[in-house]
């Protein structure tokens, strides 16, 4: 056909890859978060298990299989605990539907581009508004956390040469292709799922049914067994709220009703009657009908979220970490304790042991001072102190003497010709010995 060699628009290509990119995420994110969900079932169920097959093994009567059987006992829990703590801080908060709401809503615009709007010469600034408002919703729904990464595939990524239902994604479109590539082939799609979603509610509503009858025989014949059957209970119910199948099958249920009302009232037009009105009538209502289908899901699935919050699941992990904090706190505060009342005891001794040493000290110093060698020794050096002062007092003395004599006879010139009266008063004033005199 003319239209679908029509060259792409760059704005249409960028609308496709900001779809692909929030498609493949929400697809990868709601398989991680279906995944964890599921071994933390089946985890769940373990632990029951185990807590009932370990009571066959008695503590007084070990054996390898008892001991390999208490430590999956003990490590399952563990386990399932650090996987729903693990979901609660990254796979709680739903990004995958808001991601999704992202996706179709794209989606959505980029059909009412190529066909209400595919004769508007300003259809490329309106579809790069709505992407810039859808992205922007997108990034508050994530609560400012964009860490969505990018698409590097084909696009539309999910075009299919081999099937004639496929859309190629980049022309216009007239009112058969749309009808052919969006309403037949979302049509078939929702009959295909609602089929299945019906399928997985009956089977697990058996599977419920059975686990109750199970859980009667058990309390009759082994009551042992009782606590297995309720726990595999407890688990399908909690799978069957979080699918939330009951609202799931209503809503495609209602889409595939309106869907087939649009469905036969184009197939009822003839070629005259398929007007540029009733195509673009059945594009608004198309595109209405299925963005209402995707806003009444998101809620029901954001809505079964929170009623199956993973904070319960992880409260084990929760309790040990919070016991492990306070543990660590008082555990330094008994640290801290130790090494003080440590150091006051080792203070305290060292006081003790240096008063001692300095009482047995001034005891030995007191009985030494009081033997007689002590006094003696003692006299001698009192008498050698004595001795000492005088001879100093001597030396002082005749130093003073000399300066007076030395004053006296300043201006005698001793000589051949000094008066004899003169020398003997010089002669008379020099000490005679030891004894200072004058």
């Amino acid at each position: 056909m003319e239209t679908e060699t029509q060259e792409p628009t760059p704005i249409l290509q960028i609308a496709w890859t900001r779809f692909a990119q929030m498609d493949a995420y929400s697809t990868k994110r709601t398989k991680i978060h279906t995944l964890f969900r599921r071994w933390i079932a089946v985890l769940s169920v373990l632990a029951t298990f185990f807590a009932v097959i370990t009571t066959y093994f008695p503590s007084d009567q070990p054996s390898l299989l008892g001991v390999v059987l208490k430590v999956f006992l003990i490590m399952t829990p563990i386990l399932a605990s650090a996987l729903a703590a693990y979901g609660s801080k990254f796979l709680s908060s739903g990004d995958w539907l808001v991601a999704r709401a992202g996706a179709e809503e794209i989606l959505k615009e980029i059909y009412m581009y190529r066909t209400v709007l595919k004769n508007s010469a300003h259809r490329n600034v309106w579809l790069e508004n709505r992407l810039v408002e859808i992205q922007r919703s997108v990034f508050r729904g994530l609560n400012g956390e964009l860490t969505i990464p990018p698409y590097e595939g084909y696009l539309p990524p999910h075009y299919n040469q081999q099937d004639a239902y496929s859309d190629p994604g980049f022309h216009d479109l007239p009112g058969d292709e749309y009808f052919r590539y969006r309403l037949e082939s979302q049509l078939g799609w929702h009959v295909r799922k609602v089929n299945k979603y019906q399928q997985e509610r009956v089977r697990l509503q058996l599977f419920i049914i059975l686990s109750g009858v199970a859980g009667a025989a058990f309390a009759v014949f082994i009551p042992l067994w009782t606590a297995l059957a309720a726990s595999f209970t407890a688990v399908l119910i909690g799978w069957q709220e979080l699918r939330n199948l009951d609202s799931v099958v209503r809503n495609y249920s209602k889409v595939i009703m309106e869907l087939s009302i649009l469905f036969d009232h184009w197939r009822n037009l003839d070629r005259t009657s398929q007007t540029d009105a009733e195509f673009f009538k059945m594009v608004r209502s198309t595109e209405d009908i299925l963005w209402g289908q995707n806003v009444e899901y998101i809620k029901a699935m954001q809505e079964a979220l929170k009623e199956s919050d993973l904070e319960e699941e992880a409260s084990l992990i929760n309790q040990v970490i919070k016991e492990a904090r306070e543990s660590d706190r008082r555990l330094k505060q008994n640290m801290r304790d130790a090494v003080v009342d440590f150091t006051a005891d080792r203070l305290e001794e060292s006081e003790e042991k240096i008063t001692e040493n300095f009482k047995e000290v001034l005891s030995s110093l007191a009985e030494e001072a009081s033997s007689d060698l002590v006094q003696a020794e003692l006299a001698e050096m009192r008498k050698a102190a004595q001795k000492f002062s005088e001879n100093l007092a001597n030396k002082i003395g005749l130093s003073s003497a000399l300066e007076e004599i030395f004053a006296e006879f300043k201006g005698v010139d001793v000589s051949v010709s000094t008066p004899r009266e003169t020398l003997n008063n010089l002669l008379a004033r020099y000490p005679k010995n030891s004894e200072v005199k004058g």
